[in-house]
């Protein structure tokens, strides 16, 4: 799993490597020039601020970066062997035969992406269709998801009830009796799930976009 420090280093590598300042690479990618600056990086309670998905997206375009590089710039530079993540499309999560009930891969019928740098053996990868996620996530887009990793509040998720409906969303709180959740596209309506009702929810780790 990626950590905050590394995705900020991989920031100030590829800026460095286009010959430019932090704040220079925020603006090129047409950004607010404070986007990656240092201050930015972590709140002013010492919580740790990441790099919106959008944001790294601009920065690469505005660079002509893959996003293998950049993730190959998390590990000081030195490329990260690809390994295979299980890869099914977002619309096919809702069927049956795809998670056990702990949100974790199981069964055939996935597909298979090559991604450097998961170290959760249990992540998998989620395909786009659509555009109910958009800004967020467009179609085509590939998300990672760890059923593993622990979700806070903030965080990005997936989330399957038991009725078998499978949702992207932004965790708003979430306690003993419900979960409450934030849409990615304004027009669509934000949720609250009662806690009984919700199978499994997973955090997203990353978008390849």
């Amino acid at each position: 799993m990626l950590t905050h420090a590394q995705v900020w280093s991989a920031i100030d590598r590829l800026a460095a490597q286009a010959g430019l300042s932090a704040s220079g690479l925020a603006r090129r990618a047409g950004l607010d020039p404070t986007t990656f600056n240092k201050s930015k990086r972590v709140t002013p309670a010492g919580r740790a601020r990441w790099p919106s998905t959008e944001s790294i997206a601009k920065a690469l375009a505005a660079t002509g970066t893959t996003m293998e590089t950049f993730v190959a710039l998390t590990h000081n530079g030195d490329s990260a062997p690809a390994r295979g993540v299980p890869l099914i499309g977002f619309a096919e999560a809702g069927a049956g035969g795809y998670f056990d009930d702990g949100g974790f891969p199981a069964g055939t019928g996935w597909d298979e992406v090559a991604f450097p740098a998961v170290n959760d053996e249990h992540a998998y990868a989620l395909e786009v269709s659509g555009q109910s996620m958009e800004p967020a996530y467009r179609n085509g887009d590939i998300i990672i998801v760890s059923p593993a990793a622990p979700v806070r509040r903030g965080d990005r998720v997936v989330v399957k009830t038991r009725s078998g409906e499978v949702m992207a969303k932004e965790l708003k709180r979430q306690s003993a009796k419900s979960i409450e959740l934030k849409s990615l596209n304004a027009a669509h309506p934000d949720r609250t799930l009662a806690a009984a009702d919700v199978l499994w929810m997973a955090r997203i780790l990353w978008a390849s976009q």
